[in-house]
């Protein structure tokens, strides 16, 4: 242990890192390696998922907007239980990246509240867990999040990216990164700006579970079944939240009325609106990019959906691809995020900026857990 916390100390040393994502999609825990120094991605290496069962979905969706109370211990017991399951399946890693599962995120107000216990995991691990990254940038002004934006400045470097390019992870939350990648670094004036454009999957996700049962809009093949219903769409852009100038976040349960607005409405009708609510969103969002971007790099779940996508490939002035396409994992990109941002933290680096949270300078949050 003595070796890897001199390896962590020194700068130059490339880092085999493990980062661990479950999002507020609820669907379970992303899992994956990187090999990088907390500033140059050197490679990209294994990668694992373990989903949640409903049983553990239904005490997760239980605890989301609590921050405090009896639904909390049991979710952070599927939390620490899921995470222990995919994590131990990495025995090379020498640091862990863990986010935890945010149940609730208010950082104007409360705070922001990400379950999991990092000293437990570094114990259980036998390795170094960097966690808690989000309450340092909230306790300086920041929004907390989104905080991929600095792994996405360093995978548009590893692309050789030489305009602007976005990255849009369709999560639970849509969030939306631009990026000038010839800046030095992800700190700097004009490198990133970051912010959440809306929901995203979370709305779609619940009408299909308190409808029929089901996870999620497989393929969109419930909304492309379905018609737009305008009306409910201008009510969804009319909301304070699009005028706001970046960087800004929501909580998952953040536009909860979304649901009573296509309540009336065919379960088909119902999810083809949900989904154009979130195109909308982004749509709004690129009107704040400071120059337009070349491309537009779909991450996270909702680049698997068809309708999505069509959708954002007529509403936006620019092609919308999967992440795929350069060379990158959709299905990752979170978790391999955490695992860039572990390295930094435990560099002493910056974590998040102005440009990205809002934070008042640029910061590195998170806590490292020594086994």
């Amino acid at each position: 242990m003595d070796q890897v916390a001199g390896r962590l100390r020194d700068k130059s040393a490339v880092i085999t890192a493990l980062g661990a994502m479950s999002g507020t999609s609820l669907d379970g825990v992303d899992a994956a390696l990187i090999d990088t120094d907390g500033v140059t991605i050197f490679g990209f290496g294994r990668t694992a998922y373990r989903a949640y069962t409903d049983a553990e979905r239904a005490v997760l969706r239980a605890a989301l907007g609590q921050w405090s109370g009896p639904d909390l211990p049991p979710a952070d017991a599927v939390v620490m239980g899921a995470h222990r399951a995919v994590l131990s399946e990495f025995p090379d890693a020498e640091v862990v990246g863990f986010h935890g599962q945010t149940v609730a995120h208010a950082p104007r107000q409360q705070g922001t509240l990400q379950i999991g216990d990092g000293t437990a995991l570094a114990y259980d691990l036998g390795r170094p867990v960097v966690w808690d990254f989000r309450s340092a940038d909230v306790e300086l002004g920041g929004e907390g999040a989104p905080l991929a934006p600095f792994f996405h400045f360093a995978c548009a470097k590893w692309m050789g990216a030489s305009e602007p390019i976005a990255f849009l992870n369709l999560g639970g939350v849509g969030n939306l990164t631009w990026v000038d990648a010839t800046c030095a670094r992800p700190e700097d004036a004009g490198a990133l700006l970051a912010f959440d454009t809306g929901p995203a999957n979370a709305p779609v996700n619940d009408l299909m579970q308190s409808r029929l049962g089901l996870a999620f809009d497989r393929d969109g093949a419930l909304a492309s079944r379905g018609t737009v219903e305008t009306g409910a769409l201008e009510l969804f852009l009319a909301e304070p939240y699009f005028a706001r100038i970046p960087p800004k976040s929501l909580d998952r349960n953040d536009f909860g009325e979304m649901i009573g607005l296509v309540g009336e409405l065919s379960d088909a009708d119902a999810a083809a609106t949900l989904t154009a609510m979130c195109a909308a969103g982004v749509a709004q969002a690129m009107e704040h990019c400071p120059r337009p971007p070349t491309k537009v790099l779909v991450t996270g779940g909702g680049r698997l959906n068809p309708v999505l996508m069509k959708m954002l490939e007529v509403s936006l002035d620019c092609p919308v691809v999967p992440v795929e396409q350069v060379g990158l994992d959709g299905d990752m990109l979170e978790a391999q995020a955490f695992a860039y941002l572990a390295v930094r933290v435990a560099r002493g680096l910056p974590t998040s900026c102005p440009g990205t949270t809002g934070v008042r300078a640029a910061v590195g949050g998170g806590t490292v857990s020594l086994p």
